[in-house]
């Protein structure tokens, strides 16, 4: 079994969640003080060097004001 944070299907998930926050004109530390963490734990979201759990993926999207079930799609 493939590692998530390194599949295809990951990438273009967090690939979606950044298009998300750029369209918005945030940048991450504003998407950061949203969530209540360190900007460091958006840039290590982005460039997949943390893996979000389905907790937080949903809490993420929330902060984006997008419905997870959309995210979901991209990897199914």
């Amino acid at each position: 079994m493939q590692k998530a944070i390194a599949s295809p299907k990951y990438a273009s998930l967090v690939n979606w969640l950044k298009q998300a926050r750029e369209g918005q004109g945030l940048s991450m530390r504003d998407l950061a003080t949203r969530l209540g963490e360190p900007h460091s734990f958006v840039q290590k979201v982005e460039t997949r060097e943390r893996r979000l759990d389905v907790f937080e993926y949903t809490l993420y999207c929330k902060a984006l004001g997008l419905d997870p079930k959309d995210g979901l799609a991209f990897l199914q």
